[in-house]
């Protein structure tokens, strides 16, 4: 594989700059995900989330070109969708709704049902992969180990793991 560099691209061409990508021959669609910044400070940041875009372009057996393009969508703002660029989108547009909140505009799959749940329960409140997710196991009871870096992990050791088909060290005559 070639070296790469993450493009950074404004909002409104995210559908125009994926079209391009394919275009000049960017067709194998490998990801698409949120990357949380909504703590981003600074004289010219904005809170958000970046969303990335991954492709690969086919060549000859074994040679594979790729491109990564990356845009900043506003807290409480929406991005266009990619699903009419590349339909395999649907999925990871799907997912990055559900777990990081982000609104997708003109999504559409084969169903027609639009965004709607993929991993989690019915029911679920919440997106489970944005930093102010609080985690209820750290909430309910005490984490055996460091809550925040830097900070004194407990005495609970892991215990040794051993390889698989062994018996326990009690079995057998003694």
């Amino acid at each position: 594989m070639n070296e790469f560099a993450c493009t950074d691209v404004p909002l409104d061409q995210w559908v125009a700059e994926a079209s391009v990508l394919k275009a000049n021959g960017f067709t194998y669609f490998d990801f698409l995900t949120a990357i949380d910044q909504t703590d981003a400070s600074g004289e010219d940041a904005v809170p958000g989330f970046d969303i990335v875009l991954h492709v690969y372009e086919p060549r000859e057996p074994g040679d594979l070109g790729q491109a990564m393009i990356r845009t900043r969508v506003p807290e409480k703002g929406s991005i266009a969708s990619l699903t009419g660029v590349y339909a395999g989108a649907a999925w990871h547009e799907r997912e990055t709704h559900e777990m990081f909140g982000v609104r997708f505009d003109g999504f559409a799959d084969a169903t027609g049902q639009g965004l709607r749940p993929l991993l989690l329960p019915n029911g679920f409140e919440g997106h489970p992969w944005r930093k102010d997710f609080v985690l209820t196991a750290r909430v309910s009871k005490d984490w055996p180990g460091a809550k925040e870096p830097g900070e004194g992990g407990g005495g609970h050791q892991r215990r040794k793991m051993a390889p698989p088909g062994l018996p326990d060290p009690s079995w057998g005559p003694r």
